[in-house]
């Protein structure tokens, strides 16, 4: 029971890695700010579902160090 789990859970995973592939997530900048990095990481978490119309984006507001 505990392989079927752990195959699932690859696919689920694997789908929302082609999900992020298909948007260009890994290209340019977008892969390398806290944004990118962020919106890339739940697009592969949310797996198929962002084929039935889920399309999550993170917004980071990283504080400023003081002057």
């Amino acid at each position: 029971m505990r392989s079927i789990i752990s195959l699932l859970l690859v696919v689920w995973l694997v789908i929302g890695a082609f999900a992020a592939f298909q948007r260009d997530y890994f290209t340019g900048k977008r892969a390398t700010d806290c944004a990118g990095l962020g919106t890339i990481a739940v697009t592969i978490v949310a797996g198929p579902l962002n084929y039935v119309g889920a399309n999550p984006k993170v917004d980071c507001d990283l504080p400023q160090p003081s002057r």
